[in-house]
């Protein structure tokens, strides 16, 4: 395939892309405005440092995106605390203690990556995106400091397509770049004189570059030499020449969406979409009751036409004069301000979006005289508001996530040695994440009543014999995440085992010669007895 003609195709498909997105673009322009003013660079182009909150009269709708993208990110991806685990697929495998280790601290490396990188504030965005636009992006690549960095891309930059199963799997983005900045950022590229004369003549004007990730089965695709399942491209647009030219192993990118109405749909539904009509609503009455605020504390004045020496002055401490022997005063003009209804509605309205991000669930405290129980089951209210997003979330951010920084992470060599036991082993990834934890109180509750149970019914029949005490323990274990080097082997457990038997055999030996001796120190004596008698 020659260069122009891939990278004719790319333009190409950018443009068809472009097209079928262009119905979202003003929904998305109008959500940020009220939701998101900091981003609502979409459709309308602003200069850096503008105003951009200047047309907001009520924050309700950025405090509510606010606290449920902060709850999101401490509920879910909180680098402060573990909120994954590496499990295998074989049941047998984790029973290894050299391997459960392993994982261990391939996990444990990982979270530490997530501490010292940029991850914590590029996911906070993320959400933000998320939950403002329906769709959000992040790529991921290997860092030499940091081992991986990250970085949220805006909605207005991202042109997507799905698979037969409804997952991303192509991604295009459009950003800008200074010319100057080009030879940089591409010093293996082999620019043409249209593009070396932009770079020398308009050092700080913009190109479009377009960056291209797509599977190699497509039918634009193709092997790369390092036989990658994705292909990589970057386009400078306007001369149509690659700058670089690559490819992945997995996708890059991850690409959730918070929502899908339909199957046609490819970019996803957000709680800001739901609740824009009320925003507006309740935007429009703020400003209306700012407005009669204004005008009840500073209302129009009644002047007499005659008698007064103008203009009059409305400043504090100022002075009107008029005629003396006229009974003229100037007089407030009553307009009705003050309107309770208003009020009232605007409120109405305010519920209404606070409902739509789970403010009030978010914001319910532990009180002081709040019982464990009553904890737990608050606990369980916001994972049944949350679990039909969490499913979402965990195929589509938290799995490709994950999967992507260990793949990176194993490459480069930055794990302990793997060991040989494993083979091809496959890993999994279990949420331990404060949501996650609260989704498996449930399990955890109904285990403790049944023991509960059981233990009432053990003097009618011997119901603990039905239970694998050592399957509990390490179900148990798995639920409560527990890591392995707080849990004995199951060589030491054996051999603990091992020595409480042999010690109530030796008890029991110990037990049976005593009852022998007492038995035979008591018929010593009649033995005797009977003896002398005789």
């Amino acid at each position: 395939m020659a260069i122009e003609k891939k990278a004719k195709m790319i333009i190409d498909r950018f443009e068809t892309l472009k097209i079928q997105r262009a119905t979202w673009e003003d929904h998305w322009q109008d959500i940020a405005n009220y939701f998101l003013p900091r981003k609502s660079n979409i459709t309308v182009k602003r200069t850096k440092g503008d105003k951009r909150h200047d047309q907001i009269y009520d924050g309700t709708a950025t405090h509510a995106l606010e606290l449920l993208a902060s709850s999101l990110n401490g509920m879910l991806t909180n680098t402060i605390s573990p909120w994954f685990l590496l499990k295998f697929r074989t049941e047998a495998m984790n029973q290894e203690d050299e391997a459960r280790e392993w994982l261990e601290s391939c996990a444990k490396i990982m979270q530490q990556v997530y501490q010292r990188s940029n991850f914590q504030q590029e996911i906070f965005e993320l959400y933000h995106e998320l939950l403002a636009f329906g769709t959000s992006a992040m790529f991921i690549k290997d860092d030499v400091k940091d081992d991986l960095r990250f970085k949220t891309i805006h909605i207005s930059e991202i042109f997507i397509t799905e698979d037969e199963k409804g997952y991303v799997d192509s991604l295009l983005r459009k950003f800008h770049l200074k010319n100057k900045n080009i030879p940089a950022m591409y010093p293996k590229a082999e620019l043409p004189n249209a593009l070396k004369s932009k770079v020398v003549n308009a050092p700080f004007d913009e190109s479009v570059i377009l960056h291209s990730v797509y599977k190699s089965d497509t039918p634009m695709g193709y092997k790369n030499k390092d036989n990658m399942d994705y292909i990589s491209c970057h386009v400078h647009q306007e001369t149509g020449t690659i700058l670089k030219e690559g490819g992945f192993m997995e996708f890059p990118y991850v690409v959730p969406r918070y929502l899908k109405s339909s199957s046609n749909e490819i970019f996803g539904r957000s709680p800001a979409m739901n609740a824009l009509p009320d925003v507006k609503m309740l935007n429009t009455m703020s400003k209306t009751t700012i407005r009669a605020a204004q005008k009840q504390i500073d209302p129009p004045l009644m002047v007499p036409d005659d008698g007064f020496i103008l203009p009059v002055r409305t400043v504090p401490g100022g002075l009107n004069y008029y005629r003396a022997g006229t009974r003229e005063r100037i007089e407030p003009l009553t307009i009705g301000a003050n309107n309770p209804l208003g009020l009232q509605m605007e409120e109405q309205r305010r519920k209404a979006i606070r409902e739509n991000f789970f403010v009030d669930q978010l914001m319910t405290v532990q009180g002081q005289n709040m019982t464990a129980t009553e904890v737990m089951q608050r606990t369980e209210e916001k994972m049944r508001l949350l679990g039909p997003v969490l499913g979402r979330l965990q195929s589509e951010l938290l799995q490709p996530l994950i999967t992507r920084s260990f793949n990176l992470l194993l490459d480069n060599k930055k794990f302990p040695q793997r060991p040989e036991l494993l083979g091809d082993e496959m890993i999994e990834i279990e949420y331990v994440s404060p949501l996650a934890k609260a989704q498996k109180t449930q399990e955890l509750s109904s285990i403790m009543r049944g023991i509960e149970i059981f233990g009432s019914l053990q003097n009618v029949a011997p119901v603990f014999d039905y239970l694998d005490i050592d399957g509990l323990v390490g179900h148990v274990t798995d639920v409560l995440g527990l890591p392995a080097k707080v849990m004995r082997s199951k060589a030491e457990v054996q051999q603990i085992q091992q020595q409480k038997q042999q010690q109530q055999i030796e008890q029991a030996q110990m037990q049976q010669a005593q009852q022998v001796a007492e038995s035979a120190g008591k018929i010593a004596p009649a033995l005797k007895a009977g003896m002398m008698n005789e």
